[in-house]
């Protein structure tokens, strides 16, 4: 009995340091760690970096078309003529523009020696026209004020007795003197306004003066710089000539058709360089992109050459694009390849 005892005892005693041991350690891998990608890949087109379309400013028959698309040209080319009775050559421009500006200085003449000539009441000293005008207008204004009750005086008189009318004298003498005194009121504000007149007439004269000598400056630019396309363009209109030199990348003028004036009929395009376009970067990715930032450009259909570039401007107004909000970004390229085409799809990397 007491050996079963014994036996149970360390029978106990084994489970229950079998129980108590310690588990095996397993040894684990470590956990790498993971970097996150902060690279920003937008898509974008491809456009020269200087482009324009131009539009006939007069309505007309097409007489001549003196270039072709995928020519190059200068500033100053002629591309097409009008034949119009509203439209004019840069020579007829010219002769008229000479005409105008002779006329221009005589006006400025003519209302300059009026105004210098105008006898200016001591009453204006210190003044200019405008001052005087302010200061006569509240002067009448106080004469008129002041003669208002005795305006019917004399018509109130008709129908008083002798007796009354010796009696009103005095009323009577006063209604003159504030009838004069409104009177002189009214003189001198027509004075302040008169040489108001001739002050607004000599400034009008030189605005003139400055808009003839501005337009003939600009039809005898020899340069034909682009600053004075845009005057060239409104008084030669029965001409279309570049702005600026170029490729004329689309015509859309035929001898002998009606064209009509405001429609674009000619684009010309400045591929000398290459800028970029991104059409989906979003607003959480833009505040990330900085002027001159360098990038790297890929081209769908060049597959196998990369561009690279900088960031030229970052848009301030938005628009949206499937639900996202979106800024273009445009990147100057400084590599370029004759097989580049306007249009062509592009993906940006920021590096």
């Amino acid at each position: 009995m007491k050996y079963i005892k014994l036996l149970l005892l360390v029978t106990f005693a084994i489970i229950l340091a079998a129980c108590g041991a310690a588990p095996t350690a397993t040894e684990t891998a470590p956990i790498p760690t993971v970097i996150a990608d902060d690279t920003i890949i937008s898509e974008g087109r491809l456009e020269p970096v200087h482009f324009t379309e131009l539009a006939l400013n007069a309505n007309g028959l097409i007489s001549e078309v003196l270039k072709s698309e995928g020519e190059t040209v200068v500033a100053g080319d002629v591309i097409a003529r009008l034949e119009s009775s509203e439209a004019q050559t840069l020579e007829a421009a010219q002769a008229k523009a000479v005409q105008e500006l002779t006329s221009s200085y005589q006006e400025v003449r003519d209302a300059q020696f009026k105004l210098d000539n105008f006898d200016v009441p001591s009453d204006f000293a210190g003044m200019n026209p405008s001052e005087a005008v302010k200061a006569t207008l509240t002067k009448l204004d106080k004469a008129r004020a002041d003669f208002e009750p005795y305006k019917d005086i004399n018509d109130r008189n008709l129908e008083l007795t002798d007796a009354q009318k010796r009696g009103n004298e005095v009323v009577t003498g006063t209604a003159k003197i504030f009838k004069k005194a409104l009177d002189d009121a009214w003189a001198k504000y027509r004075k302040a306004i008169q040489w108001l007149e001739l002050e607004s007439a000599s400034q009008n004269a030189n605005s003139g003066l400055i808009l003839a000598q501005r337009d003939y400056d600009a039809l005898q630019d020899p340069t034909f710089s682009e600053d004075t396309a845009g005057t060239r363009a409104a008084l030669a209109n029965a001409e279309v000539r570049a702005p600026f030199p170029g490729m004329i990348t689309n015509l859309n003028l035929k001898v002998g058709e009606f064209a009509a004036s405001g429609q674009p009929v000619v684009t010309i395009a400045d591929t000398s360089n290459w800028v970029v376009k991104t059409t989906d970067l979003t607003e959480i990715d833009v505040v990330n992109i900085k002027e001159g930032q360098p990038v790297t450009v890929k081209f769908d259909a060049l597959p196998n050459v990369e561009f690279k570039g900088n960031v030229l401007s970052i848009g301030e107004n938005f628009t949206e694009n499937q639900g996202d909000v979106v800024y273009e970004v445009t990147i100057l390229l400084t590599d370029k390849d004759a097989a580049m085409r306007w249009g062509m799809t592009a993906v940006v990397t920021f590096e």
